[in-house]
Order: C-alpha cells, then sequence, then structure tokens
C-alpha cells in the first residue's frame, strides 16, 4: 500500500519531466526567452524613444513661444516713442492672448521684479526668491539652459531667457520655462500601456506557438511512433508525406530509408532460403552417396569422384555467393586506370580457351577508362562464358566496345538460340536458369554481373529473339569517383 502511494506521488512529477521532455515545450521555452529578452531591451529602448520624442516636441513649443512673443516685440518696439508704460500695455496684452502648452509658463520681468506670468500660478522654483530666478535678473544677452530641482512636481527645468531693450537700454526679461515632470509621467503612462500590450501579445503568442509547433512536429511524432512500431518481421510501416520544407524531406527520406531497408531483408532472405535450397542438392547428393558405399574400390572410387564434384560445386556456389556479398560494401571496387586496347586483347585471348567457337573481336576506339580491373574482367568473362554454354562449336560470339565521351560500351554477342521474353524478364536474378537447357553453374553468374555493373554506376542491356541469338551490353562510365561510389551506398 505504501509502495502504491510512493508510486501515485511521483506521478506528477513524471508526468511534469515528460512534458519538458518535449521537443515543442522545449522550443516555446526558447520563444518566451527570445521574447522576454526582446520586452527587457525593447521596454527601455521603447521609454527612451518615447521620452526622447516629447523632448523634442517640448523644445519645439518652447521655440515657438519664443519666436512668437520676439516676433511681436519686436513689430512693437519699431513705433516710435515707446515708454516702459507703453511696454507693460503691451505685455498685458499679449499674455491676455496666449494660451501656455501644457507645463510651459511665460514669464516677464521688468525692473528687475516679476512683472507678470501665464499662468500667473509659479512653482516655487520659478518665484523671485528661488536662485534661479536670482540667475534670471542679471540676463543681458540671449540665454537657455536647464535647471535640476528637487521637485518630483517639476524635475527638471527648461528655459529660454531673452533681455527687451527699449532705445538701447534693456527695460526687461522676456522668459519661457517648461517644468518636465509632466512629460516624464507622459512617458511612463506610455510605457506602462506598451508593457501591458507586449505582456498580453506574449501569452497569445505562446498559447499559438504552443499548438503551432504541436501541429508542425506532429511528422516528427509519427516517425517516432512509427519507428517503435517497426520489428524485424513488419517493415511495411510508413509515413504520409504532406506539405513541403524539412519534415516533408524528413518523411520521405524515412520512407525511401524505409524501402531500402525492406529491400534489402527481403533480399537478404530470399538469398538464404535460395542458397539453403541450392545447397542442400549437393549435400544431399553427397549424403546419399556415402550412405550407399560399399566395399568395392570401383564404386568406392566413383563415389569419391563424385563426391568431390559436389563439394567443387558447393565450393563455386559458396564464391559466388560471397562476391555478391561483397558488391554491397562501400570499399568494394578497387579502381584503377585501364587502357583499353590492351585490356580487351587480353580479355578476348581468356575467352579463346573457354570453348572451341567462332571467336571474333570489335574495337571501336582507344582510350581509357577509371574501373576494377579484377571486377570488370571477372562480368566481361562471366559473360562469354554464359555465351559458350548456350551454343554450338559452329556458332559466333563477338567481343567487343566502343568508347564513347562519357561512356564505354563493351557487349558480348552469341548466334545462339536465344533467350525467350518471360526469360528476359528474371535472367538476371539470383539462381535463375532458363527453362529446358541444364547447364553446369551456380545461377548466380548474370546476377554478379549485374551487381558489378552496378557497383560502377553502369547498365547491363539484354538484346535478344529466340532463334537469332543474345546480346548482352554493358555500359559503364569512363570516370569512376569515390563521390559516384558512395551514392550508389547510400552516403
Amino acid at each position: 500500500m505504501a509502495r502504491q502511494q510512493n508510486q501515485n506521488f511521483f506521478l506528477p512529477r513524471s508526468a511534469l519531466a515528460q512534458v519538458f521532455r518535449q521537443t515543442r515545450t522545449r522550443i516555446l521555452l526558447l520563444y518566451v526567452f527570445l521574447m522576454l529578452v526582446f520586452m527587457g531591451l525593447s521596454v527601455p529602448l521603447f521609454r527612451h524613444l518615447i521620452e526622447r520624442q516629447v523632448s523634442l516636441r517640448v523644445r519645439e513649443d518652447l521655440v515657438e513661444a519664443r519666436e512668437n512673443f520676439m516676433d511681436a516685440y519686436l513689430a512693437w518696439e519699431k513705433s516710435p516713442n515707446q515708454t516702459q508704460a507703453d511696454l507693460k500695455v503691451f505685455v498685458d496684452e499679449f499674455l491676455a492672448n496666449q494660451l501656455p502648452e501644457d507645463d510651459n509658463f511665460l514669464i516677464i520681468l521688468i525692473d528687475q521684479k516679476l512683472y507678470r506670468s501665464n499662468p500667473s500660478r509659479l512653482f516655487k522654483p520659478l518665484r523671485p526668491d528661488s536662485k534661479l530666478f536670482q540667475y534670471w535678473l542679471r540676463v543681458n544677452k540671449y540665454s537657455r539652459g536647464e535647471w535640476l530641482t528637487q521637485d518630483p512636481r517639476i524635475e527638471k527645468i527648461i528655459y529660454k531667457a531673452d533681455p527687451l531693450f527699449l532705445e538701447g537700454k534693456q527695460q526687461g526679461i522676456f522668459i519661457v520655462a517648461h517644468t518636465t515632470a509632466g512629460e516624464q509621467s507622459e512617458a511612463l503612462a506610455s510605457v506602462y500601456i506598451f508593457a501591458q500590450v507586449a505582456a498580453g501579445v506574449l501569452f497569445l503568442s505562446c498559447l499559438l506557438a504552443w499548438f503551432g509547433t504541436g501541429w508542425l512536429l506532429a511528422p516528427v511524432r509519427e516517425l517516432a511512433k512509427t519507428a517503435r512500431n517497426i520489428s524485424e518481421s513488419d517493415l511495411s510501416q510508413r509515413l504520409s508525406v504532406q506539405g513541403t520544407g524539412e519534415l516533408a524531406d524528413l518523411s520521405q527520406i524515412f520512407n525511401a530509408m524505409m524501402n531500402r531497408l525492406q529491400s534489402a531483408f527481403d533480399s537478404q532472405r530470399r538469398f538464404v532460403n535460395d542458397a539453403g535450397h541450392e545447397l542442400r542438392t549437393p549435400i544431399t547428393i553427397v549424403r546419399g552417396h556415402l550412405e550407399l558405399i560399399d566395399g568395392d574400390p570401383k564404386e568406392q572410387q566413383e563415389t569419391i569422384e563424385l563426391v568431390l564434384d559436389e563439394l567443387d560445386r558447393m565450393g563455386r556456389l559458396v564464391n559466388d555467393m560471397i562476391a555478391l556479398a561483397k558488391s554491397e560494401r562501400p570499399d568494394f571496387l578497387q579502381c584503377e586506370t585501364i587502357e583499353l586496347s590492351p585490356f580487351v586483347q587480353d580479355l578476348f585471348a581468356k575467352a579463346q580457351t573457354l570453348a572451341d567457337r567462332n571467336w571474333h573481336l570489335s574495337s571501336q576506339g582507344s582510350g581509357t577508362i577509371v574501373a576494377d580491373r579484377q571486377r570488370l574482367t571477372g562480368a566481361l568473362l562471366n559473360l562469354l562464358r554464359n555465351a559458350a554454354q548456350h551454343t554450338q562449336p559452329t556458332d559466333v560470339i563477338e567481343l567487343g566496345y566502343r568508347q564513347m565521351p562519357a561512356q564505354v560500351r563493351f557487349w558480348v554477342q552469341d548466334t545462339g538460340d536465344g533467350i525467350s521474353i518471360d526469360d528476359q524478364h528474371r535472367i538476371f536474378d539470383r539462381f535463375a536458369r532458363i527453362e529446358g537447357q541444364r547447364v553446369d553453374g551456380s545461377g548466380l553468374g548474370l546476377a554478379i554481373v549485374k551487381a558489378f555493373t552496378e557497383a560502377h554506376q553502369g547498365t547491363i542491356e539484354l538484346v535478344s529473339q529466340q532463334g537469332s541469338g543474345s546480346t548482352f551490353i554493358l555500359t559503364l562510365p569512363r570516370q569512376q569517383g569515390l563521390e559516384t561510389q558512395g551514392s550508389l551506398y547510400g552516403g
């Protein structure tokens, strides 16, 4: 009971760990981290931009207010016989018609005293008993600046001050000032709204990202599910390919890999079954004769010869099977540059020893080919031996080659009985034999030729008609690179 309670206790932690192990969770966490970093950088940047924009607007307002007053003052000053009393009247009329922007102050000093301001109520740092006001009293030329205060309702004062001259004598000072606390509050309010909107966008984007990544990673989950269902006896599982992009490519690559694996397993299973069948026959013959052997020396000698012949047959079969198995290895070929003319001449000399036939040689061109000399010799000798086995002494067998710009074409042509259409379809299969003909061999010769040819990235064709003979055409590329061999084996 206690053990069950412990298991129930740890279940939520296991489920939570399962969630955090999911790729979509990691992607979402990375997304959230990047979004938080972005927000952490964007909020102070946004505040700086807002404050800068507000500051520019404030300074433009100050410049506009100063220009409005100075334009009006210069126009008024041009009138003759203006006095200080007239200046006061001008100031009264001008301020009465002005509506300053928020936190802006228009201040007029006459005779070293505060004459009037708009708005009329001034903050303490702007009043006559302040240090800033005492500084303004000493202004005798255009001045501008900033004054830092300890009052959170004001924070900083930005000002522009112009002396007012009448008939060459300074009569007063015009000051336009602005307190920055209001613009700071405006900027903070904008930043607060921005942060709220960003948080909402982050939440919605995370929600959409969670479902979006789940939809995008569905092929990956299907891949994992399919991989779990694959067993040695069932390789038929495949992924459905939907859409385009990397995940669709992954599904296609996985299906192609499974096709190759299934083909390899089927080929191996077929090969083992065929090999077992082919080896069972000589083993049965050997065993039967050994069981029936008696004391007659002549019969013993005949039995020994038969057993040796069957063992030779089994040895050839095993060698052929090993050659086929090796043809699927990446390092199967040992390529070198081969001079075509002497190579074919040597091959033709070997062919003439196979059987008493009317041998012909056809050479078209000269040059080189990059190939495995031993494998190519073995493949062509297999074709020549096959032709000799299916012809009569009066038949013609021709070995030829033709050089082309990028390929070399070899052929073995005979005037034998030919091959039926049905047999042509399976002639290159392992252990395939032509019906009605009994020849000595394992049935792997043409399969080996095909494997050797494909290892060279070449092709082999059969052109045959019953009663007219057969032609095997082997076409190979003249150049054989490592990358070409690698592509054959999935590299």
